[in-house]
């Protein structure tokens, strides 16, 4: 275990690859609101509401498509 300052270690800054940018502008979005004064859901929950009727219907890709749309 090094017991060393960490702050004698440089702090190297790396550019973000595209997969990496994805999922933080994924994190951001989830904090999203849906609209403006809509304070009961985000990105995320109607997202994740989407999914579990998916989920729990046995709804086909196609009819999920025709939903998001």
């Amino acid at each position: 275990m090094n017991q060393g300052n960490v702050s004698q270690y440089p702090i190297i800054e790396e550019k973000l690859n595209a997969d990496a940018a994805m999922f933080f502008d994924l994190l951001n979005d989830s904090d999203e609101l849906l609209w403006d004064d809509c304070i009961n859901h985000t990105k995320l929950s109607a997202v994740a509401q989407v999914f579990a009727i998916k989920s729990n219907y046995g709804l086909s890709e196609a009819g999920y498509d025709r939903i998001v749309k």
